[in-house]
């Protein structure tokens, strides 16, 4: 996949989740939005479209939940795994089929979100690097083969996690893009972000480095780290600017103006970031005002 020249950015969807909510879907499941692949298909598509209407570039997949293991605990055996993750992609490439240039980036999240625990926001899991490149491997597999434009991992906790999934995906054949969530100067497990962006420096297969899952504002500061880290060109979605609070199970504080995320774009787009967009709690208004200032 590639990227605009410098000064330009591609513009990505939002959080597919909250799109799915407002068009009264139920995602209080361990499998969140990818129990939709099997249930509901017909909302994930209009869910992409809906961002696709908004000015979005790239569709990212509902694929973020969607693992082996996860589907096993719903009685779902590989077979049909293999072809719910495909059709995650199949779902996002027919919404991009009504735009002009729009790519389908297939989602791939980290193994905490499988535990459905809050543990992507931790870390840490206990497991080596070979076992966690173990459980990535097959659903990267799987994604890959379906076609999409780029593998997006995405809300890597750690730099162990990290270094599991460039192995996990190396030799797949389709690019990919590697983004952490982070809080403040520190990935979720508490190392440092340069450490963090250093993983993909050197790198062909990766196209582009950066956070997701974040604030706004830690993104500010992460965008020219990871550009100077990783001389890579950045990808940068964040929250809304509301914080989860895990045990109350609810968004809590200020919502940054659709707006205002705009101004975070311009900026991030001359610090480097060749794909911008958002992440939880980020609707089609927002991703709209994100396209009308990036390419007025």
């Amino acid at each position: 996949m590639s990227l605009p020249a410098a000064g330009e950015a591609l513009v990505l969807d939002g959080g597919l989740s909250n799109q799915l909510a407002d068009q009264g879907c139920d995602l209080d499941d361990p499998l969140w939005s990818a129990r939709l692949l099997a249930d509901a298909p017909e909302q994930v598509e209009a869910a992409h479209a809906a961002y696709a209407r908004a000015g979005a570039q790239v569709l990212t997949t509902a694929s973020y939940q969607a693992t082996y293991e996860g589907f096993a605990r719903r009685g779902i055996g590989p077979a049909r795994t293999t072809a719910l993750l495909r059709r995650s992609v199949e779902l996002a490439r027919r919404a991009a089929a009504a735009g002009s240039g729009v790519r389908v980036a297939a989602s791939v999240g980290p193994y905490g979100a499988m535990l459905a625990d809050g543990s992507e926001y931790r870390g840490r899991y206990g497991l080596s690097v070979r076992e966690l490149t173990a459980f990535h491997r097959p659903r990267i597999e799987a994604l890959a083969e379906a076609g999409p434009d780029v593998l997006a991992l995405e809300t890597v906790p750690d730099v162990a996690e990290a270094e599991a999934m460039l192995k996990a995906a190396q030799g797949c054949g389709v690019p990919v893009w590697l983004s952490y969530t982070v809080a403040g100067d520190r990935t979720r497990a508490g190392q440092p972000l340069a450490e963090a962006f250093a993983v993909a420096a050197g790198r062909e297969d990766v196209v582009a480095v950066g956070v997701n899952c974040c604030s706004p504002l830690d993104a500010d500061a992460a965008v020219p780290l990871a550009a100077r880290i990783s001389g890579k060109p950045v990808v940068v979605y964040p929250n809304s600017g509301e914080g989860w609070d895990p045990a109350a199970r609810a968004w809590t504080g200020p919502a940054a103006e659709p707006v205002g995320l705009a101004g975070h774009a311009l900026r991030w787009r001359e610090e480097g970031a060749r794909l911008i967009g958002g992440c939880c709690r980020v609707g089609p208004p927002a991703i709209a005002a994100v396209a009308g200032a990036l390419r007025p």
